[in-house]
């Protein structure tokens, strides 16, 4: 009862939130931001406490949190994401007139979203999900992760305290706490207009599946993970063979492998520069110091996981160590393509410091390794100049595997900007046209209307004759600031 009443309060302030004009959005969006620092290392503290990330880690992270929140302020200060586009009417057109048509886009209504457990700042309460229904002009019901309810907590104080001083309804966000029964409670309510939530794919699947048996079936944008294919050319490895054993290690082992970005499968060349290559990946992760995970389910799950691909056929053990109830030793294995293409249960995410080696002999078997790939957040190639043939044969298949390409560098680090994309094809989300990562965002909590011979004092501000904040609009097919 307690949570019908959440959204139905939700859809409440929506017809208030909705009406506010972008500086009021905006103000809000850096509100909150200042909220979150003026908390200072209470914030850090609860955080590290809850999640056993260091307080360095978090300190970006909440650096990261904040800046996305001014960013999206930004963007909708702006405002051309709207993508305001009126085509005049033509009312002498033969054989028939074109009445005035004028579009943008507005927002969907109350959103649902669930908290991440391995960004307890930058994917959670106030996270990029939040950020970006806010500054679309959605309210929005915050399921907090469990795994750091004081955090969240705390941040939803700054968020409140945020919207009184913004003189905007407190329903605007609400905050609730629970299990999975909580959360589909939340994804069936009739108000839900939209779910955003960032986790494993049995989680992201079953929001999913409930979302489409509702009788009005709503958007679910889950992010579910993803094994992040390196794939390495021949002419690459024995060019720089010890520094891309260096790479990857270090990206496997950042954060304990707990980023959704964590390079889970390394394709490697058969060559004498393999060995090398090999024998230096498994010293780093050999030595590398334990470290804590982000709480026991996820420790459990992980030596789970490795635990049944290293009994797969075909998949040799380099480093096995001995399993901790909390800490994350790194792993490694290895197996050959052919066994990879037979056994689909290798492409599955181990959520932890792990990757497998998969070694190919020829290029046509790595392109066939790429064809079978499932969907992904990343994929990465690593070859040098003279390799450029077998890079664009690649491109040509993993463009439509991935939602970001690399061509150097590690996938793990998301820059939260306009150009980026966090997502990518099933399973690695559930819909590839979105990203939860960077302004494009935004896009996920608003739908297309069209006015049609509208009056001007009935048309949105952005769609009137007079452009009084310089939008980009599109005029009759053409990009224009000016006014009609």
């Amino acid at each position: 009862m307690h949570y019908n009443e959440a959204l139905t309060n939700a859809a409440q302030a929506f017809e208030i939130y909705k009406k506010t004009s972008p500086a009021q959005r905006a103000q809000l969006l850096r509100g909150i931001a200042e909220a979150i620092e003026a908390l200072g290392d209470e914030l850090l503290e609860i955080a590290s406490r809850e999640s056993n990330l260091p307080l360095a880690r978090l300190t970006g992270e909440r650096g990261r949190t904040c800046n996305q929140l001014r960013l999206f302020a930004d963007l909708v200060e702006e405002g051309s994401w709207v993508e305001a586009t009126i085509d005049t009417a033509l009312p002498g057109r033969q054989p028939l007139p074109r009445p005035d048509l004028r579009r943008m886009l507005v927002p969907l209504g109350p959103v649902v979203v669930f908290g991440a457990s391995n960004f307890p700042l930058a994917f959670s309460t106030a996270g990029g999900d939040s950020a970006s229904a806010l500054a679309a002009g959605c309210t929005v019901v915050y399921k907090e992760h469990p795994g750091h309810p004081q955090t969240s907590q705390l941040v939803h104080k700054a968020i409140t305290e945020a919207l009184q001083k913004n003189g905007l309804p407190k329903n605007v966000f609400q905050h609730e706490s629970g299990g999975v029964e909580v959360g589909q409670e939340l994804v069936t309510h009739p108000a839900t207009k939209a779910v955003a939530f960032t986790g494993s794919y049995q989680g992201g699947k079953a929001i999913f599946d409930l979302a489409m048996q509702r009788e009005v079936p709503i958007p679910v944008y889950a992010e579910m993970g993803s094994t992040n294919p390196v794939f390495i050319l021949p002419e690459k490895l024995k060019e720089n063979t010890t520094e891309l054993a260096h790479q990857a290690a270090a990206s496997v082992l950042l954060g304990s492998g707990q980023f959704c970005t964590c390079p889970g499968l390394l394709f490697v060349p058969e060559l004498d520069a393999t060995d090398a290559f090999l024998e230096t990946l498994e010293a780093e992760l050999a030595t590398a110091a334990p470290a804590k995970m982000l709480h026991d389910g996820i420790a459990g799950n992980y030596y789970k996981g490795l635990e049944k691909l290293l009994k797969a056929e075909g998949v040799q053990a380099i480093v096995q160590q001995e399993t901790d109830v909390l800490e994350g030793r790194a792993a490694l294995a290895s197996t050959h393509v052919t066994q990879w293409l037979q056994s689909p249960a290798l492409q599955e995410e181990i959520f932890g410091p792990f990757t497998l080696v998969v070694t190919y002999k020829s290029k046509e078997e790595l392109l066939a390794a790429a064809k079978a790939l499932k969907g992904q957040l990343t994929c990465t190639i690593w070859g040098t100049d003279h390799e450029q043939e077998l890079q664009q044969k690649l491109t040509d298949v993993l463009r439509d595997k991935c939602g970001r390409l690399l061509y150097s560098g590690v996938p793990t680090g998301v820059e939260v900007s306009h150009a980026m994309t966090h997502g990518g094809p099933f399973p690695a989300t559930t819909d590839s046209r979105s990203t939860s990562v960077g302004t494009y965002a935004i896009k996920r909590f608003a739908r297309p209307v069209t006015f049609q011979s509208a009056p001007q004092a009935l048309l949105p501000v952005a769609l009137q004759d007079e452009n009084r904040s310089g939008l980009w609009r599109t005029i009759n097919g053409k990009l224009s600031r000016s006014s009609l």
